[in-house]
């Protein structure tokens, strides 16, 4: 790889260091850097373009910041085949996998071709609204239909491939990736699924009933959520960071889209290891023999 797209959360506090470190080594590599317009005025090398520019004509796409920031990259991508690799400027994430003190050897990586991929699955989101479809979205992490900031309970249908499942009186449902399993997923109960389980999670937000479980179906079905009982305002959030307000009547489909992301990884990348840091599993010590 020669080329790299540099896209950066420029809020955060060390980002100015980051990025004059990450300037050096591409130099001492002979990386062609491209940057966004912000980005770009703190890098301070390489080249300044669009989002579409950078997308279309970077070998990789190296987003700066936290897991935040790589969902924000992912979802400008709209579906364009270009692999990611996430830096983490702070704590380790889940999605940003290269620690900042990582970054010089992430570079050599990416210039010597040794890195590994991990293919992650995106969903689709359709909203129907007076039988037509008014918005589309695309989620690497999760769904999530709530009652947005009112304290009112709501009443949410939920089908599969066209059969009923059930009605759940709760605050909310979300539907999870296997990327997003360990998120907002994870918090209500949901169990973790691997980066490569073809799979959706279920979740129920505070369901009022104890008999309300998650459930895995294969990431092949169709989920269908509509609001049910009295007519209300919902709120349908993306990766927690867009969406809308969804009207009485309303239905949210969720397919797994035909596109996905290659996330970078450097060698030796252990997505256990990572669940067990950020988890802060301690697990048991073995007897010595």
């Amino acid at each position: 790889m020669r080329t790299l797209g540099i896209i950066a959360n420029c809020g955060k506090e060390r980002v100015v260091d980051v990025l004059g470190k990450l300037a050096i080594k591409a130099d001492e590599l002979g990386l062609e850097l491209i940057a966004d317009e912000v980005t770009a005025g703190l890098l301070k090398v390489g080249e300044q373009a669009s989002l579409d520019v950078i997308f279309d004509s970077v070998d990789a796409i190296v987003a700066l910041g936290g897991d935040g920031t790589m969902l924000r990259v992912v979802r400008a991508m709209a579906g364009r085949d270009k692999p990611v690799m996430g830096v983490n400027i702070g704590s380790l994430g889940f999605l940003t996998s290269v620690a900042e003190d990582e970054l010089d050897r992430a570079l050599d990586c990416l210039a010597g071709d040794n890195y590994v991929e991990s293919v992650r699955a995106i969903a689709e989101c359709v909203v129907i609204s007076d039988a037509k479809e008014t918005a589309i979205y695309r989620a690497l992490n999760e769904v999530l239909v709530s009652q947005g900031p009112s304290s009112r309970v709501v009443t949410l249908g939920v089908s599969i491939d066209g059969d009923d499942l059930t009605s759940y009186v709760c605050d909310g449902l979300i539907v999870s990736t296997p990327t997003g399993s360990t998120g907002h997923s994870l918090s209500a109960g949901g169990p973790i699924l691997t980066p490569g389980t073809p799979a959706f999670v279920i979740s129920v937000i505070c369901p009022h009933t104890l008999s309300s479980r998650p459930i895995v179906v294969p990431d092949s079905s169709e989920i269908e959520i509509v609001s049910e009982g009295e007519p209300t305002e919902l709120l349908l959030s993306v990766d927690g960071q867009v969406g809308q307000v969804l009207k009485a009547g309303d239905r949210v489909k969720i397919t797994r889209s035909k596109k996905s992301v290659r996330l970078i990884h450097m060698p030796g990348h252990s997505y256990f290891s990572v669940l067990s840091q950020k988890l802060r599993w301690s697990g048991t010590l073995r007897p010595s023999s």
